[in-house]
């Protein structure tokens, strides 16, 4: 018999979100990543759950963090994949392999940016993508992936 999912998400961030503050702040803004991962912390915590804030510059090491979540049986996957997301078909197929719910959260609208930032492997393999809400776009991210998991915030 499977273990029961553990009442945890993994944040996943990717290649240069470990820059946020000092990187492009016209495009990302000035908080940092130890900033998003605040926020992450106090929104899942605000549902009852716990957010495993995690970041690399690697490729190898974000699919190993996913297939760890899979043997954790972790509840959820907020990911930003940076630079990955548009050209990692192995990131999209560890995500896919992983059989957990996923939301792909982008800071920026890649939509309004340059053409070869309009696709995303990542979103490809989530239930649900939010681009361009800045880092607002994790607390958003993690409240909608509470709902799909019929988790209510706690009192």
């Amino acid at each position: 018999m499977a273990e029961p999912a553990t009442d945890t998400i993994l944040v996943l961030n990717g290649p240069n979100l470990n820059m946020l503050g000092t990187r492009e702040p016209e495009k990302y803004g000035h908080v940092t990543l130890a900033d998003v991962e605040k926020l992450c912390r106090e929104t899942a915590a605000s549902f009852g759950i716990k957010a495993d804030c995690r970041q690399s510059n690697r490729e190898g090491e974000l699919i190993d963090f996913i297939h760890e979540a899979h043997g954790r049986k972790t509840k959820g996957i907020i990911i930003n994949a940076g630079g990955y997301s548009h050209g990692s078909i192995a990131l999209h197929d560890a995500l896919l392999a992983a059989q957990i719910p996923t939301v792909e959260v982008q800071v920026t609208n890649i939509h309004a940016r340059e053409s070869f930032r309009h696709h995303s492997y990542t979103a490809r393999a989530a239930l649900a993508s939010l681009c361009g809400f800045g880092i607002e776009g994790y607390r958003l991210a993690i409240q909608g992936l509470a709902a799909k998991l019929g988790t209510r915030p706690k009192a």
